[in-house]
């Protein structure tokens, strides 16, 4: 039951019986800021005034009187240059808790999605070591975005993008022969600089050491310059142990995921879609749109230009045409392809699976991919899909009030292992959503395992509890409240109840606005407001939920208590977040 979609669908009703004809998507209905104006208000008439050629105001008035023969409506007001409040009766309010336990966790499932297909790309931390916690904030976010998207009737596709060509790789091969010398029984003596230092690459190690015994000695004993010209004899070893090594870190990787509770549908290798000519095909696409030329970028103004520039011509993407701060290079001059040329062909191997749009989770230092991923989404599906590329800014991290700066595990970071091993999973995803990602995060694990009401975690958790220690309590103390089947929720009268109630209401209007944004924070931050009401409510005076001597009373009130749980659950778990029923 949606109640905000029920009155807004009546009110475009009415708008188009008094003004055919015209656009209403505009059109919202949401609660007025000052709560004495009523319970509902909408821009009805002034969205639709100016294309009607009416004075909003008439409008109002005129779209008023149809609105005070709609069901359950009390009182309508206009206001303002045209605003319309709606006063509902207390009966339309208590009609949401019997849909809210019927409807379990489904209750806010919305169909606004329509099936369209959504790929949303997160984590993709190259393959080179564990995840550090900065990643944890984008594996979170972009979880929990899919998890939204899904509740709002999208079909939605979580991928990865491994990372796995390129310069990097090169070097964890090397730091991972280094280890399976030590695994040998070799004495390696400190890691050299320019190799990964992390004791996780010793799993590398072993299993290459399982793999190969002591066959690969003398690939492992080459020195970096000489692997760049390596012997043939070597090569078929070393792309063995280039993969292994990759997805020996990829285990250790989706390991943290699964832990983090995040399974990803899709991993799609760099590397493949180079070997499968992807880059090919999405130069030939954008080469028959006219999007590509051949030319020279001029340097960055008032800037040292990047390394990957050069005063040659090159082969260079339009980006410029499509919004961007410059055209992009695709091919160097020396035929080698730039880095972008992969996203090209991941976009467009994604735009040929169907998506129309392409959500990304990116750390804050690729602010320069913002605008060239908007740029070849919409290039190379020709206006037909879109991008929403979402930067997380940094987590700092604290622990016993001073910064936490390294891992003994990871060598030079703290890891995503390290923090769940601290606070555990549930924790660790909802502080990653109190805040939109582009802000700065402060994590102290110290605060977030505080029981107190300063701690938002304990805080929506002990309402969930609370409610769900009343229905067994409930059991014992008033047995007979338990056994009416149909309470009487017109005696939910209180200030504090009705609030509750409405706000319980706003739910799937609130799904709906959130999945819309891809701002999945917006349904903790709900989530709090619900804890804060019902603990509100719990300490009201004049209220006692559980009253043995009060069967009807006690049994509508233990509704309202039961219903806020299931809201509570729900958005808990949309967030991936799971609710406890009792704290210890």
């Amino acid at each position: 039951m949606n109640l905000y979609a029920q009155y807004r669908e009546s009110i475009l009703a009415a708008v188009e019986a008094i003004a055919p004809g015209h656009k209403l998507d505009a059109i919202t209905l949401e609660p007025p800021r000052d709560a004495s104006h009523g319970d509902l208000s909408t821009n009805a008439a002034m969205v639709v005034g100016g294309q009607a050629k009416m004075k909003p105001r008439d409008l109002a008035d005129k779209l008023a009187e149809k609105l005070r023969a709609l069901p359950n409506v009390e009182k309508v007001d206009v206001a303002g240059p045209g605003f319309i409040n709606l006063t509902l009766a207390r009966g339309a309010w208590h009609a949401v808790l019997p849909a809210i336990l019927s409807a379990g966790n489904s209750y806010g499932n919305s169909s606004i999605g329509e099936g369209h297909k959504i790929n949303v790309e997160y984590v993709s931390a190259n393959p080179t070591g564990p995840m550090h916690v900065g990643h944890a904030r984008g594996a979170v976010y972009g979880d929990a975005i899919a998890g939204l998207l899904l509740k709002a009737g999208y079909d939605v596709t979580k991928e990865y993008y491994i990372n796995d060509a390129g310069v990097q790789i090169g070097v964890l091969t090397k730091s991972a022969l280094l280890r399976y010398r030590e695994a040998l029984g070799e004495n390696i003596g400190p890691i050299p600089d320019g190799l990964y230092p992390g004791e996780y690459l010793k799993g590398a190690g072993e299993a290459l050491k399982e793999r190969f015994g002591d066959a690969l000695l003398e690939l492992a004993k080459l020195e970096s310059h000489d692997l760049e010209t390596l012997d043939l004899k070597f090569w078929d070893q070393l792309k063995e142990a280039r993969q292994l090594t990759i997805d020996c870190m990829m285990a250790l990787i989706k390991h943290d995921l699964k832990d983090l509770g995040i399974e990803h549908d899709v991993f799609t290798s760099e590397a493949k879609l180079h070997a499968d000519k992807k880059i090919e095909t999405a130069i030939a696409r954008l080469t028959e749109l006219g999007h590509l030329y051949r030319g020279v970028l001029e340097p960055p103004k008032g800037e040292k230009p990047p390394e990957d520039w050069e005063a040659k011509e090159q082969l260079l993407f339009r980006s410029s045409n499509f919004g961007d701060d410059a055209d992009r290079t695709v091919q160097k001059s020396d035929g080698n392809y730039a880095y972008f040329a992969g996203d090209l062909a991941l976009t467009m191997d994604k735009i040929s699976r169907g998506y129309s749009e392409l959500i990304y989770m990116l750390g804050a230092d690729h602010g320069g991919y913002v605008k060239r991923l908007e740029a070849i989404t919409t290039a190379l599906s020709e206006g037909k899909a879109k991008a929403d590329v979402k930067l997380c800014q940094l987590v700092h991290l604290f622990k016993n009030g001073e910064p936490v700066r390294m891992s003994k595990r990871a060598g030079n970071f703290v890891t995503v292992r390290d923090v769940l091993d601290e606070v555990g999973k549930d924790v660790l995803r909802f502080v990653m959503l109190m805040r939109k990602t582009n802000q700065d995060m402060e994590f102290d694990l110290d605060k977030v395992k505080e029981q107190s009401k300063e701690n938002p975690v304990f805080y929506v958790q002990y309402a969930h509890a609370r409610g769900k220690s009343l229905l067994r309590r409930a059991a014992e103390e008033a047995p007979d409240a338990l056994k009416i089947t149909t309470p009487d929720l017109s005696l939910l009268n209180h200030p504090a109840e009705l609030a509750l109630i409405k706000l319980l209401a706003g739910y799937p209007r609130l799904i709906e606005q959130a999945a819309v944004a891809h701002e999945p924070h917006r349904i903790l931050y709900f989530a709090q407001e619900v804890a804060a009401a019902f603990h509100g409510l719990w300490n009201a005076d004049g209220i006692r939920i559980i009253l043995p001597e009060e069967p009807a009373l006690t049994a509508a009130r233990l509704s309202l208590a039961k219903a806020m749980t299931v809201v509570l659950a729900s958005a808990l778990t949309t967030c991936g977040v799971n609710p406890v029923d009792e704290l210890r």
